[in-house]
């Protein structure tokens, strides 16, 4: 029984190295399930590509790679007195602070640690605001700044929002004394990017840089699932957990891939617009009917769960016109990278 995820080695790798080697100031993003590829396989690619400087999400991430990176680390989740002090990344590692008291707290307990200042941008999620950057300046001076960090939001309203945003915000610390030298950013697209750059030529602008690099070749993974069983039913038979009733005569096809694997589960979007709304509903329809569409496909058609994925298998509806897989057969499967984990991956 297994949740498999193949990758083409040479155009994965190849593609990572092209992007760093087009920008020396990408800096890569390696947190959580690592992208569905594992953090400790990231963090070895990111040294092998020569990054002299890798972000993480918290100070576990930092841990769990320090056998196979050995550059600088930047943990993006803030520090803060009441939170992580009890908490290290290692000597190595660049921690950012994001709240005033934070950086008073930091600086007289750890004098000269390296720091990176989160600003508070449009995404308020945390950061130092506009007001409190003069306040920041004598707590600065004992400690080592690399530097201050602009966390953008993803959708925006128009051309050109973010790069304004991160241009103001230069401007609002080198008007505050603070020195901006280099600006740690993350959301820019590659124009924006150079926008940015363009604008501000005196500063280092550092972009931080996770599923693009990663996993924005799509065509690099294939996810296969594995046939562990397979029934005949007639319309009406009862069957799973919640005994849902079978729509029609087919088959049940349970296959390797739940829950614990990330099957069935996604982040929320909001529905924008009139067709994801659209969508939304009828989603929603369907759900209150008892029917979902699940991420697996055979005969180029997309397959029903008969009902929701178990921990470490899903049970599929398969039509009497298809003709059923024999057990051990690989049945594709469509997953979400960020929110899956694979018994095994091949190719790398």
């Amino acid at each position: 029984m297994a949740f498999v995820l193949h990758v083409d080695g040479p155009r994965w790798t190849g593609r990572v190295h092209e992007l760093m080697d087009q920008d020396r100031d990408l800096v890569p993003v390696i947190k959580g399930n690592g992208y569905g590829l594992g953090p400790k396989r990231l963090a070895a690619a990111a040294d092998a590509a020569n990054a002299d400087v890798v972000a993480v999400g918290t100070a576990l991430d930092a841990a769990a790679i320090s056998a196979t990176y050995n550059g600088t680390v930047l943990v993006m989740q803030p520090w803060h007195p009441a939170t992580s002090a009890n908490t290290s990344a290692g000597p190595t590692s660049i921690t950012t602070l994001a709240h005033p008291d934070a950086v008073t707290a930091f600086s007289q307990q750890r004098t000269g640690a390296s720091v990176v200042i989160e600003v508070l941008t449009s995404m308020r999620r945390h950061g130092v605001s506009a007001e409190d950057l003069a306040g920041l300046l004598r707590p600065l001076e004992s400690l080592t700044v690399k530097g201050f960090a602009l966390h953008l939001p993803l959708d925006v309203d128009g051309d050109q929002v973010r790069v304004r945003e991160t241009i103001s915000w230069a401007a609002r610390l080198s008007d505050a004394g603070l020195d901006p030298q280099v600006l740690w950013v993350s959301h820019l697209t590659a124009g924006e990017l150079a926008a940015v750059r363009a604008a501000l030529p005196a500063m280092r602008i550092r972009s931080r840089v996770g599923t693009s690099l990663w996993i924005g070749d799509a065509e690099a993974f294939t996810v296969e699932a594995t046939v562990l069983d397979v029934h005949r039913v007639a319309k009406g038979d009862r069957v799973g957990y919640r005994q849902q009733a079978a729509p029609k005569a087919g088959y049940v096809l349970v296959v390797s891939g739940g829950t614990a694997h990330g099957v069935g589960l996604e982040a929320p979007v909001p529905p924008r617009g009139v067709v994801r709304r659209g969508r939304a509903l009828v989603r929603t329809g369907l759900e209150v009917a008892g029917r979902s569409p699940s991420p697996f496909r055979l005969a180029g058609q997309r397959l029903w769960f008969a009902e929701p994925p178990h921990m470490q298998v899903s049970m599929l509806w398969l039509p009497e016109d298809v003709a059923p897989p024999a057990i051990g057969s690989p049945v594709p499967c469509q997953v979400r990278m960020t929110t899956s984990y694979f018994d095994r991956i091949e190719g790398i």
